[in-house]
């Protein structure tokens, strides 16, 4: 024995080297799964070892400000840099092709709007509360008027961390814009006092019975519970994977999940990719009806497009009945904070522009786009492409990974995985430290602020108060290699009704708008 220490007490540091390569050839030689490191022992592993950090790589070196996606350097440094306080501004002139299909023009008007010294955006224009009350034409009992015109998309604790969420919550308040639970339910982390839409899938998550079915009791009393929950969203679709449920493995059921959730421990959940409460429009609408009668809450759908026969049917059906959802959430199909399929992901369901067009149409041609308040939401936390949806009919905008960017999301695209390196989304302990609400919160609140200020001046240089006033004519796509362009009305087909407003102040007069005034439970 002591002569083996000795023996190994004289191998030179290089020498333990080459033991530790050895051994891993011999490895590489024996293992069968990876043939790269069979045929190429040692050398293979680069492969593997750089493909690890390949999306960071051209994230940060190769891919040029304006080329990745989903979203661009030059887009992400836009929402730090405004989360931040800090210089958003660009110099010498833009750096994009102006000429590629699909860039956005909008135009400014020979004189801009001159504000008053009475009025709400004099000086700080960060003022802007949406121009249409949600509930008021199906008489719900507890109209709900946003105070802001950008809001938070569906993105539930479970798959964003307690800390994101809290962080959220805590700026959405400080800025007065709601926050969309997702179809996780209502967690401890959604109640430190921003307005709440509760966000219902086809799991019934929170509002559920043992073996999954919606139970109407436990809504009632979520809402009793909870005043700052003010609409309800029942989740059709989703962009990220549209006609296609869910699995919450068994490993990220933490207890916590498991109570809010109404799910076992140590059991995948599988969420279905229909609704059981419902099986076609007729008792679609019913259901709506119920929850709207039962909590006084304005009731709305959020789906991806795709076939059009039951979106007309579903209009047909509200035209002879007067019942109906008071909002339709229209989700793009670029994707969005789900994991999905790659399939799914890049195929299934229109992008945002082509299906929120074909719906807005349905509705208009039967003469109820004055009972709907549409909220719109696909990559639409960035000004030029707010201002677009609001020109297409859109009366709100909900925010997602713009969201997750603002509080340190850094776009790794491993959302999936729980292994997220900023902590937002991923229920690591360790990796959640990284982040602290008090700062996250503020960053933000920054952000929207931010957001909202530009669509405001965007609004105001086409001699607009409000970004309600948007038509079709006002924004121009650039249509490729023939160097035309083409207003939103040519493109589409259609020019949105005008959506009647008088002024920001008289908005904040409504007597259905908060006051501000929510407190924590």
């Amino acid at each position: 024995m002591e002569l083996v220490l000795t023996s190994l007490g004289s191998i030179p540091w290089w020498g333990w080297i080459l033991i530790g390569l050895a051994l891993v050839a011999l490895y590489d030689i024996n293992q069968k799964k990876h043939a790269i490191r069979h045929n190429f022992p040692i050398v293979g592993n680069l492969r593997y070892f750089l493909e690890s950090f390949g999306p960071e790589l051209r994230q940060y070196i190769v891919a040029n400000n304006r080329e990745e996606l989903p979203f661009n350097r030059q887009q992400r440094a836009w929402i730090y840099s405004s989360s931040k306080q800090e210089n958003n501004f660009q110099g010498f002139g833009t750096d994009q092709d102006i000429t590629s299909a699909g860039y956005i023009f909008i135009n400014p008007a020979l004189l801009p709007l001159k504000l008053s010294p009475d009025n709400p955006n004099y000086g700080q224009p960060y003022t802007a509360p949406a121009a249409k009350v949600i509930g008021v034409f199906h008489k719900r009992r507890r109209p709900y008027h946003p105070r802001s015109i950008v809001n938070i998309s569906g993105m539930s604790f479970g798959s964003l961390s307690a800390k994101a969420i809290e962080s959220m919550n805590k700026g959405a308040l400080k800025f007065g814009c709601y926050h969309n639970t997702g179809e996780g339910g209502l967690s401890s982390y959604h109640k430190f006092g921003a307005d709440v839409v509760v966000n219902i899938g086809t799991s019934y998550f929170g509002v559920r019975d043992d073996e999954g079915n919606f139970v109407m009791e436990k809504l009632v009393k979520l809402v009793e519970t909870n005043p700052f929950v003010r609409m309800l969203e029942l989740k059709l679709s989703q962009g990220a994977k549209p006609g296609k449920g869910g699995v919450l493995p068994a490993a990220k059921i933490t207890a916590e999940i498991s109570e809010i959730r109404h799910v076992p421990m140590g059991k995948d959940v599988i969420s279905p990719a229909s609704h059981s409460a419902f099986s076609d429009i007729p008792s679609m609408v019913a259901f709506i009806e119920a929850m709207a009668e039962k909590t006084g809450l304005p009731v709305g759908i959020k789906s991806a497009v795709g076939k059009l026969e039951l979106w007309k049917e579903l209009a047909d059906y509200m035209l002879e009945t007067g019942k109906g959802p008071d909002f339709i959430t229209i989700d793009g199909g670029e994707g969005g904070t789900g994991a999905a399929p790659p399939s799914f992901a890049d195929h299934v369901s229109l992008p945002f522009v082509y299906g929120f067009s074909k719906i807005y149409r349905i509705f208009q041609k039967r003469g109820l786009v004055h009972r709907i308040t549409f909220i719109a939401s696909g990559k639409l936390g960035l000004p030029e492409s707010a201002v677009m949806a609001f020109a297409m009919g859109a009366d709100l905008i909900n925010v997602g990974r713009e969201a997750m960017l603002s509080i340190g999301c850094i776009q790794a695209q491993i959302c999936h995985t729980n292994r997220c390196p900023s902590g937002v989304a991923t229920q690591n302990k360790w990796l959640q430290n990284g982040i602290d609400p008090t700062l996250k919160s503020e960053r933000f609140y920054n952000y929207i602020k931010t957001l909202t200020k530009e669509i405001l001046e965007i609004s105001h240089a086409a001699g607009y108060e409000h970004p309600c006033q948007f038509t079709m004519k006002d924004v121009d796509l650039a249509m490729g290699d023939n160097n035309k362009i083409q207003t939103l009305a040519e493109a589409y087909g259609y020019r949105k009704d005008e959506v009647p407003f008088t002024s920001i102040a008289d908005l904040l007069n409504s007597p259905y708008i908060d006051k501000h005034e929510n407190k924590k439970p």
